[in-house]
C-alpha cells in the first residue's frame, strides 16, 4: 500500500474536483430548467490509500475490501443483525466432530471471464489464500485450519479442517476470502493485481494509478446475497468511477459541490453537518471484530512491568480526547471488540483515567522523575516507541494520539509518535521496535480475539504480519481461545467462553480500548438503495438506482 498523502497526489489533489465533474455528471438540466434524464455514473472518492493490489488475497487491508466489494463475491454474507446467509453458496452443513464442511454452490453463476463456479473454484482460492507467494496476511490467519478442499460434485465443496472452527463461516463472508476466478489466479500476480475476476455486479474494467479505478457493470451478474434487495437483475448502475482524492476537504467539496456522489473518511465536523434534512446523509457502518485500541507491548520493558503498563493507562485521558475530537461521531470503548459484535463486553472499570493512581504505581516500580519531568531507573529513560501507520490512522486520532501523548507525560512517560508510510510501519512491528501501537484489525466475529491474542500469533506468517501485537503468552488465554474456536455448535457456550477472554485481557492491562473502527459513508441524497455489505461494512452498490438528473 502507498502513503495516503504521496507528493504526487497532494500536488494534484485541488485538480482533482474539476476532473471529477467531467464524469459525475452524465445529465445536466435542459434549457427549460427541468431535470435532465437520470445517469448510470456513479463517483466515489476515497480518502484511503490507494491499494498496490485490487486482489485483497495479496496483503489483506481495507482499502482493497472497499474495492473489492464491488466485483468479487464470498461463499457467504451477514444480515444486519449479524447472521450468517446464502451467497454463492445456498447451503452448507458441519460434521459432528465439527472438523469437514460441505459448501453446495449457486448453479448457474459464471465469473466475468467466463469460467463456471464450481467446487473447483473453492478449492483454488483457499490454496491461493494459503499460498507464502500470495503474501495473504488476513485471509491466511483466517484459514489457517483449512487442510484442504475435495470434490463431492461439481457444485459440492468438501472443506477439512486440522480442527473445528467455529469462526469458519464468518471467515468465508470476509472481502479478503473472496472467491476469485480460478482461470484468472493462473495468471501472474501482477496480472491478478491490475484487474481481479470474479462474480460481482461490476468488473475492473481500468486503472490508471494515482487517480481512479473505472467498474462497469456486469451485464451477466446473477448472484447477489440473500438480503440484496435486488434479487433478479444486473445493477441499475453502469459504471463506477472509483475515484482516490486523499485531502478530506477537496474530498468534501467535491461531495458538496455534486461532482462526487459518495466519500469515505469523512472529518467529524463534515458527519455532524449530515443531518436528515440536508443535501448529504451520513451512513455510519462501524466494523466489526476488533475496537480501535492502544496495544502495549507488554514482551520488553518498561511494558513487561503490569504496574507501568496500568500506569500507563490511567495517566491518559480518553474520554475527553474522543469527545473533543471526534464530536459524537465516534463514542468511546472499553471493550477489545467492536460495539456491533454480539460478544463484547464493556469493561470500564479496566480503563480509568487517574493521573494520582498512575504516579503512585510508577513509584512503585521504581521509575523517579527527572528534572525534565520524564521519569528514570537505573539510567534509562521511561521512553514508549509509537510507531503510527499514516495509511491507517486519520488526522482525527492522530490528534488525539497527541492529547494522550501530551497526558502521559504529565505521569514521567516519554512518548516517542513516528509518524511511518505502511511499510516501515510494519519493519518497526518486524524488528519489534514499538512499545505502543495502535494496529486496526477486521475480522469478522468474535474469533478476531484468538487472531490478535493467542500466544501462536507472536510468531510471524509467511507474509511476514503478525496479530499478537500486545504479545501476551498466557496458556490460560489460549486455552479459552482454542476452546471457543472449537464450539462449533453452542453459541451461548461460545459467547461466555469470549466473555472470560475478554476479562483476562482487561486484568492483564495490554490494551486501551478507544473506539470503534469507524466506517462513515456521505452521499449525495438523491442517491437511493445504497448500504454497507454487513460483514465487513463496505459500501455496496447493486441496489443503487439510476441517479436522478441535476
Amino acid at each position: 500500500m502507498r502513503l495516503s498523502l504521496r507528493p504526487a497526489l497532494a500536488a494534484t489533489a485541488m485538480a482533482v474536483v474539476g476532473a471529477v465533474a467531467l464524469t459525475s455528471c452524465s445529465s445536466q438540466p435542459s434549457a427549460d430548467g427541468t431535470a435532465g434524464p437520470a445517469r448510470t455514473t456513479l463517483v466515489y472518492a476515497s480518502g484511503d490509500a490507494e491499494p498496490d493490489c485490487l486482489d485483497p488475497h495479496a496483503g489483506g487491508n481495507y482499502p482493497q475490501a472497499l474495492v473489492a466489494t464491488q466485483f468479487l463475491e464470498n461463499l457467504v454474507s451477514r444480515d444486519k443483525d449479524g447472521k450468517i446467509i446464502p451467497w454463492l453458496a445456498t447451503s452448507w452443513s458441519v460434521s459432528p466432530d465439527g472438523k469437514t464442511w460441505e459448501f453446495t454452490l449457486r448453479d448457474g453463476v459464471k465469473f466475468t471471464d467466463g469460467s463456471p463456479l464450481t467446487w473447483e473454484a473453492v478449492k483454488a482460492n483457499v490454496e491461493h489464500l494459503q499460498d507464502p507467494k500470495t503474501g495473504s496476511s488476513t485471509g491466511y490467519l483466517a484459514f489457517a485450519k483449512i487442510k484442504s478442499v475435495e470434490k463431492v460434485s461439481e457444485l459440492v465443496a468438501r472443506v477439512n479442517l486440522s480442527a473445528p472452527d467455529a469462526a469458519l463461516l464468518e471467515s468465508f463472508s470476509q472481502t479478503w476470502n473472496a472467491i476469485e476466478s480460478p482461470t484468472a489466479l493462473k495468471r501472474s500476480q501482477e496480472e491478478n493485481c491490475a484487474s481481479p475476476v470474479g462474480t460481482g455486479p461490476f468488473q475492473v474494467d481500468s486503472w490508471a494509478k494515482q487517480d481512479r479505478v473505472v467498474l462497469k457493470r456486469n451485464e451477466g451478474y446473477t448472484s447477489p446475497p440473500a438480503d440484496a434487495a435486488n434479487q433478479s437483475r444486473p445493477a441499475a448502475l453502469a459504471e463506477i468511477q472509483w475515484r482516490f482524492i486523499p485531502d478530506s476537504a477537496t474530498r468534501y467539496a467535491a461531495l458538496q459541490s455534486g461532482d462526487v456522489d459518495v466519500i469515505d473518511n469523512p472529518l467529524p465536523d463534515n458527519i455532524a453537518a449530515a443531518t436528515e434534512g440536508s443535501p448529504i446523509r451520513d451512513l455510519n457502518a462501524p466494523r466489526p471484530g476488533a475496537s480501535n485500541r492502544l496495544e502495549l507491548n507488554s514482551g520488553q520493558a518498561p511494558f513487561n512491568d503490569q504496574r507501568v503498563r496500568e500506569a500507563f493507562i490511567r495517566s491518559v485521558n480518553v474520554d475527553a480526547g474522543v469527545e473533543s475530537l471526534f464530536k459524537g461521531t465516534a463514542p468511546r470503548s472499553h471493550s477489545a471488540l467492536s460495539s456491533v459484535e454480539p460478544a463484547a463486553t464493556q469493561q470500564d472499570a479496566s480503563y480509568p483515567f487517574d493521573l494520582a493512581a498512575a504516579n503512585t504505581l510508577l513509584d512503585q516500580a521504581g521509575w523517579v522523575k527527572g528534572s525534565d519531568g520524564i521519569r528514570e531507573k537505573d539510567g534509562k529513560k521511561l521512553t514508549v516507541r509509537f510507531p503510527v501507520s499514516t495509511n491507517q490512522s486519520a488526522p482525527a486520532e492522530q490528534s488525539l494520539f497527541t492529547q494522550l501523548q501530551a497526558g502521559a507525560k504529565e505521569a514521567g512517560f516519554d512518548v516517542k509518535i513516528d509518524l511511518l508510510d505502511l511499510s516501515s510501519w510494519y519493519a518497526a512491528l518486524g524488528k519489534n521496535e514499538y512499545e505502543l501501537v495502535s494496529a486496526p484489525y477486521t475480522k469478522v466475529g468474535p474469533d478476531v480475539l484468538r487472531i490478535l491474542y493467542h500466544s501462536s500469533n507472536i510468531k510471524p506468517a509467511p507474509s511476514g504480519y503478525f496479530a499478537n501485537h500486545a504479545q501476551i503468552n498466557d496458556p490460560a488465554l489460549d486455552a479459552l481461545l482454542d476452546k471457543a474456536s472449537a464450539t462449533v455448535d453452542n453459541d451461548a457456550e461460545r459467547t461466555k467462553l469470549y466473555a472470560q477472554a475478554q476479562d483476562i485481557i482487561a486484568k492483564k492491562q495490554v490494551i486501551l480500548p478507544l473506539y470503534d473502527q469507524q466506517n462513515h459513508y456521505l452521499y449525495r441524497s438523491n442517491i437511493s438503495g445504497f448500504r454497507a455489505l454487513p460483514t465487513v461494512n463496505t459500501p455496496t452498490f447493486l441496489d443503487v438506482a439510476a441517479i436522478p438528473g441535476t
